[in-house]
């Protein structure tokens, strides 16, 4: 039986090249940074490693396009898997670069730092390519507990540890009401395959509807948390405060990535024949979330949290693509999550330099920038006005695209709603930008740089938000691709 077994099975190691060299990059990355002294290493050593580990990923990932694998029937190797290992493989690559700076004056245990950051980017990979429930919570559970660990770092901030605490026990709530979700899904599918589960359900067995649906209300509950979709968004304006600046980017862009992935794997796979039982719950479950999101950073003082609240609303947005979710929705989610994580790291990027540079972080403390750092203004002022979405910009593209399909999908009740959303949230934006450029500066007046590292990565992003607002058409072509390969399974 076991022969037969093998020989049915694909333990093609190569097919899980990128994520083998980032985990054996993060176990690299703590050793030499514990024998530091005794390697004569240099402080650099450790994020450059880093950086080489993540690129050598990328390079291995591009063996894969167009590739139809799995393995051990676990994980997907697709278009879609690619997609997603580029992005978060991208992710981590900025915050690393963007922000070594900060991480070696604010951050305590630097290398288990990166090493966490790896590690965090593997599971958010596996999320995105499981094919099995069991590989799927697994890998959940590895973001998870990095990024838990990773916002408790903080050097001599109090607020680092009540934030890392918070999240732990919201976390682990979360986290037991999916996994009995699962369970419930489980015994009403008798499988944890993607495909077999997906079978299971087209049947509609019988006796059994009162424990799918209370299994999918938890389901839909867990994601929901680690999306931060209101009403499960408690943790994330403490979290995104009390982290360290370039955990909060990170949190902001790969944990809500890794998530919407996960969503439109399962809701886009072996959920869709359930969708009349699941479909209204997450149709509520966005428009709260692009209310109260937008609503309550309007009252926000702290740029952290208004980014906090930000990325909530943004997360109804996507939401919407599940809801309705299919091909083409699926297509214009993968446009619309692009352009917010290129313009949310652009954001956060700038941020943390104008932090390296005054130690501040209120709203209030920005007045002026625009005469004492006139760059940082622009990158901040582009990157706010293409979260509100602005025309010519990545933001005004990515949720045209999003709202077109959402509408064809029946559902422009939900597209209005957004539109709303929009309007208020370029009114909090606004209050950012005044600060910037309509105040006089307090204290010193004298015009400051930022590193040279800093530079490269913000106008990297900066370029993207324009190019990706102005000719979007390559990357709908690549979200396309992965959203076909996603369907056609």
């Amino acid at each position: 039986m076991s022969d037969i077994l093998g020989n049915q099975l694909n333990f093609n190691l190569g097919l899980l090249l990128p994520e083998l060299i980032l985990a054996v990059t993060a176990v690299a990355v703590v050793f030499v940074d514990m024998f530091q002294k005794e390697l004569k290493a240099g402080r650099a050593l450790v994020p450059v490693l880093s950086l080489i580990g993540l690129l050598a990923a990328a390079a291995a990932t591009a063996t894969d396009i167009d590739v139809e694998d799995d393995f051990a029937r676990m994980v997907q190797i697709d278009n879609f898997t690619v997609f997603f290992r580029y992005m978060f493989i991208a992710i981590a690559i900025v915050v690393i670069a963007g922000s070594h700076e900060y991480i070696e004056r604010h951050v305590n245990h630097v290398g288990e730092f990166y090493g966490l950051l790896l590690l965090s980017t593997v599971g958010a990979i596996f999320m995105a390519s499981a094919r099995d429930l069991l590989v799927a919570y697994l890998a959940i559970e590895v973001l998870s507990f990095s990024l838990y660990i990773a916002v408790s770092l903080g050097k001599n901030d109090p607020r680092s540890g009540e934030a890392g605490l918070k999240y732990v026990l919201l976390g682990g709530v979360a986290s037991a009401m999916l996994l009995y979700g699962l369970s419930l899904l489980y015994g009403v599918a008798g499988s944890t395959q993607y495909s077999e589960i997906a079978g299971a359900l087209a049947k509609s067995p019988e006796g059994l509807r009162l424990p799918l649906l209370l299994g999918l209300t938890l389901i839909v509950a867990g994601l929901g948390f680690k999306v931060s979709a209101v009403p499960f968004h408690m943790w994330a304006p403490d979290a995104y405060e009390g982290a360290p600046m370039p955990v909060t980017a990170y949190l902001s862009a790969t944990s809500k990535g890794a998530t919407l992935a996960l969503f439109l794997r399962w809701f886009g796979g072996p959920l869709l024949p359930a969708m009349q039982d699941w479909q209204w719950m997450l149709a509520v479950l966005s428009t709260l979330t692009m209310i109260f999101g937008n609503l309550i950073a309007l009252q926000q003082t702290n740029i952290k949290r208004l980014l906090a609240y930000s990325s909530i609303a943004q997360a109804g947005f996507m939401l919407m693509a599940i809801t309705t979710v299919s091909d083409i929705a699926t297509s214009a989610l993968l446009v619309h999550l692009s352009g917010y994580v290129i313009t949310n790291l652009a954001v956060f990027t700038a941020v943390i330099h104008f932090y390296n540079r005054t130690g501040k972080e209120e709203i209030a403390d920005f007045r002026g920038l625009s005469r004492t750092n006139p760059y940082l203004a622009t990158v901040i002022t582009v990157g706010l006005f293409s979260l509100a979405g602005m025309p010519l910009l990545a933001g005004f593209f990515t949720k045209f695209i999003l709202f077109q399909a959402i509408v064809e999908g029946g559902f422009l009740w939900l597209v209005v709603i957004a539109v709303i959303g929009s309007t208020v949230s370029l009114f909090y934006y606004l209050q950012v930008i005044r600060q910037m450029y309509v105040l006089e500066p307090e204290g010193d007046t004298t015009r400051w740089r930022i590193s040279a590292t800093g530079y490269v990565t913000t106008a990297i992003l900066f370029v993207l938000i324009v190019v990706v607002g102005v000719y979007g058409g390559p990357l709908y072509t690549v979200a396309d691709r992965a959203a076909y390969a996603l369907f056609q399974g």
